[in-house]
């Protein structure tokens, strides 16, 4: 499904991603933790394209200075290259971090934005699964998105992002900032729609006790580079990750 191969990226002369390799493979969930700063977010705007956005905006008023080397290669397709439209009409959605919804649109506004790609048909299918994963969200169609919780606000940025038709759902830190009860019923929702509709997912998450029961394969991130991977018991059964992130 997605290969990343040999990929570094520096801001400047600063290296935000250092020759990072990894698979995530079609119909798994994979996990990428880190502390903040760890390249998480670099790496999820890379895979999506919109560093390359970034990039050119930065060029354009003479901002810092964005490299990108190495190569992303999505169903069997270089798509180092693509602009990040391209890839969303190939199946490559990004859930940002800090959700960024459209707080003065109303939840279902929301939604139907996210199904800009999508038929008519898909569109339907898709916004009835969302409000069956995320079944808080039904009472909350006319509201607007400002007006939503922090956990209500991540189920409709999932859910917009789902109604865009992802074969590769990227998720940028989807429990920052919220409670435990919320971290545990997202995360549960996020391994019920990778069972239940087949969609791959890779998750970026800085809180990895709640996301690493979940995944099939995981990366451990530190200074841009990837230290450590292995599946989901091989790393909850790591010493190094047992320290970092159980407190064990």
């Amino acid at each position: 499904m997605l290969d990343v191969k040999n990929l570094m990226v520096f801001y400047e002369n600063a290296i935000a991603i250092n020759n990072i390799n990894m698979r995530c493979e079609q119909g798994k969930v994979t996990g990428v933790f880190g502390a903040n700063s760890a390249g998480k977010s670099t790496l999820m705007y890379t895979i999506s394209g919109i560093i390359l956005d970034v990039k050119k905006k930065e060029e354009m008023k003479g901002g810092e200075r964005i490299t990108v080397l190495g190569t992303i290669i999505f169903d069997g397709t270089d798509i180092t290259h693509l602009k990040p439209s391209e890839r969303a009409k190939k199946g490559i959605v990004l859930c940002p971090e800090r959700r960024r919804i459209f707080p003065e649109s109303s939840t279902l506004e929301n939604l139907k934005i996210g199904g800009y790609l999508a038929t008519k048909a898909q569109a339907k299918k898709t916004l009835d699964y969302v409000f069956t994963i995320f079944p808080a969200l039904t009472k909350l169609k006319k509201r607007e998105g400002g007006f939503l919780s922090g956990g209500e606000q991540q189920m409709l940025a999932i859910g917009r992002a789902l109604m865009a038709q992802p074969k590769l759902l990227l998720l940028d830190e989807p429990l920052l900032g919220l409670s435990p009860l919320m971290e545990a019923m997202l995360a549960r929702s996020i391994r019920d729609i990778n069972q239940q509709t087949g969609i791959t997912i890779m998750i970026s998450e800085q809180y990895a006790r709640p996301i690493l029961p979940i995944i099939h394969h995981g990366y451990i991130l530190e200074n841009g580079g990837a230290v450590l991977e292995g599946s989901s018991q091989q790393l909850m059964e790591n010493p190094d990750v047992k320290s970092a992130y159980f407190g064990l």
